[in-house]
């Protein structure tokens, strides 16, 4: 049973100050999960993990993750900028985009970031627009095909728009070599939100038997292999939640077969977790507005998509609980809507919930990752703020949220400042 972390004297409080909806994030959570991550892997003398910016990009939680020696993952000019002013340059950055712009590239390298190749054709891009190859790379793995374990098929890569094929992977190590890379790193990506122990230590083996072949056939000093992300979260509640500790064990079981024997036994391990090191300590908090009886219940919210893009794009499952009401009976069945002129604008659909009266506040789970940060604004609906449930029980504002000045600011040609009496600056 999935249990929220606020309760609705917290919520009724917190409205007082910050009203609905709004994304708040569990401190006490976030922090014993970093820490679990790093233990599970503290084997490995060279372990690192480089939160996915994506996932959540709010300074105020990567600087938790910092913590706990968390560096960050990069895909934008954006994520480059936010993790240079918060003061993470040079070997705590990766910098892993595809089809990326020339300036992109160079800011990276500016940073002293580690870049991460998504294409065999990037390295003459990449010189080109430098000027130079830097002396630590990283490329991107795509063995193609299908990714399965156990017999069951998790992923499609062959199907991904990422990274360099085999061949390709041992031509392009050759050739960054004979451009003077001194230290290399593999990366890959082979399925998503994986709910399965067994996912990090299948991928390693594949990645740490590709390390041993390139460092034989094209004597590159492989400084550190990257597992990426793809180790996921129990959306229902029928799911049982990934063992962070049993999958360190598992790969250092296959670190021990595979590199140590190879001569290998220094090369660090590195991560690049977005969902698992936030998605399960989000919610999105929003108020029951409406009701509609019509063919079917619809419970209407003043949340929407554009706060929680997720279960209109993917039709994703996302764990709703009535607050106030977690014992009653789910003996109601409701559509779960928002505002959009979408149809597809539901964050639950024929969902077994309480009877939910105009005013009751929905918790809507596991919205830490991938909630707020692919937030949009169609219809003009503006951004949320997010919150911070401290561990002392104290409410932060992290980010404030949009406003109809911040949403019309991109408007220089137009008079609508002064039409709105906004003040500029």
């Amino acid at each position: 049973m999935k249990k929220a972390f606020v309760t609705k004297p917290q919520v009724e409080e917190i409205v007082k100050k910050y009203p609905t909806p709004f994304h708040i994030y569990d401190e006490k959570g976030i922090r014993e999960n970093a820490k679990a991550l790093k233990e599970a892997f503290s084997w490995n003398k060279g372990y690192k993990e480089f939160f996915a910016v994506k996932a959540t990009p709010n300074p105020f939680l990567i600087n938790i993750l910092r913590e706990y020696g968390c560096g960050t993952d990069c895909s934008s000019m954006t994520e480059l900028m936010l993790s240079d002013a918060m003061g993470i340059r040079g070997e705590d950055i990766m910098y892993s985009s595809n089809d990326t712009p020339a300036e992109e590239f160079i800011y990276a390298a500016k940073l002293g970031a580690t870049i991460n190749l998504d294409d065999i054709t990037h390295i003459d891009f990449l010189e080109k627009n430098l000027g130079y190859i830097p002396k630590r790379m990283s490329c991107r793995y795509n063995p193609g095909g299908t990714f399965s374990i156990s017999n069951s098929i998790m992923d499609n890569p062959g199907d991904a728009k990422y990274g360099f094929t085999t061949e390709q992977l041992f031509e392009g190590f050759k050739i960054l070599k004979s451009k003077g890379v001194e230290e290399f790193g593999i990366h890959a990506f082979l399925a998503s939100n994986t709910v399965t122990n067994e996912y990090y230590p299948t991928l390693a083996r594949i990645l740490f038997e590709t390390a041993v072949k390139l460092k034989n056939e094209t004597g590159a000093d492989i400084r550190f292999i990257n597992l990426s992300g793809g180790i996921g979260i129990p959306y229902r509640p029928e799911e049982e939640p990934n063992d962070i500790r049993i999958i360190g064990e598992g790969v250092r079981k296959v670190y021990e077969e595979v590199l140590v024997p190879a001569g290998m036994g220094d090369v660090a391990i590195y991560t690049e977790l977005g969902r698992f090191m936030m998605g399960p300590y989000g919610h999105l908090i929003t108020r029951a507005i409406h009701e509609k009886h019509t063919h079917k219940e619809y419970i209407g919210v003043d949340a929407c998509a554009a706060n929680l893009m997720r279960p209109a794009m993917y039709g994703a499952y996302h764990h709703i609980t009535v607050l106030g009401k977690e014992d009653a009976p789910k003996d109601h069945i409701y559509d779960v809507t928002g505002s959009l002129c979408e149809n597809n604008d539901k964050f639950a659909i024929d969902r077994e919930l309480p009877k939910i009266d105009i005013g009751d506040y929905l918790a809507i789970h596991d919205t830490g990752a991938h909630g707020f940060a692919m937030g949009y604004n169609y219809n003009g609906r503006l951004w949320s703020s997010e919150l911070l449930l401290k561990e002392d029980g104290n409410v932060e504002l992290i980010r404030r949220a949009q406003t109809p000045k911040d949403y019309f600011a991109t408007f220089d040609c137009f008079d609508i400042f002064d039409r709105f009496n906004f003040k500029e600056g």
